[in-house]
């Protein structure tokens, strides 16, 4: 796979030089135009030389083709973890690892928000998380909690022996919002009993 990325990677630095190369020289009157205009009217009158073009103009194209698919797989691998069972093969989702990091470090009171980001590879499992805390903490025991909560419930769901790096960035320090103070009662209004007499009304 690397002699592929790599051979992908050496053939379009080539073209793209080329191209650039080519460009620039016109625009600087590096070429004459004669020169252009005779070597278009040998690529078309020349079979061979169109046979030529044309096929690598296929091979660019089935190139080009088979580096979208690769580089597609490769998403798609790094956002799931895959594993045998006895029954057949079991994907994970990420997305589903990152949103059960989420629900386990609720319980830490000194924790406001917090994002994970989860990546899978050859080398294990690599957690990032982007995290706001309240400004009244000890940073250094919080993320010390947040790595030793978020290794622990990943092994325990995962039942892997991966190693897991997690790393903790602390994006935001927040103040907590002191709960509203009881305000003074309103005074209420004055109950009046008895009897009220307008003119000749008498309401009771």
């Amino acid at each position: 796979m690397r002699f592929v990325d790599g051979l992908t990677l050496f053939f379009y630095t080539i073209v793209f030089l080329l191209l650039g190369g080519f460009l620039i020289a016109i625009s600087l009157n590096l070429v004459p135009q004669e020169t252009i205009v005779e070597t278009l009217n040998t690529f078309y009158t020349a079979q061979n030389v169109r046979l030529i073009m044309g096929v690598t103009g296929l091979v660019i194209i089935f190139i080009n083709a088979m580096v979208i698919q690769i580089t597609m797989g490769k998403i798609k691998r790094e956002r799931t973890i895959a594993f045998e069972n006895p029954d057949g093969q079991v994907t994970i989702s990420l997305t589903a690892i990152e949103d059960f990091i989420k629900r386990a470090i609720k319980q830490l009171p000194e924790v406001k928000e917090l994002k994970p980001f989860v990546r899978a590879s050859k080398k294990g499992i690599s957690i990032v998380n982007r995290c706001t805390l309240f400004s009244d903490v000890n940073i250094p025991e919080t993320t010390e909690k947040i790595q030793n909560i978020v290794k622990l419930r990943v092994q325990e769901m995962l039942g892997v022996e991966d190693p897991i790096n997690i790393k903790v960035h602390v994006v935001k320090i927040s103040h907590k919002e002191e709960p509203n103070k009881d305000k003074t009662a309103e005074p209420k209004p004055p109950q009046f009993r008895g009897s009220i007499e307008y003119g000749d009304i008498n309401i009771r």
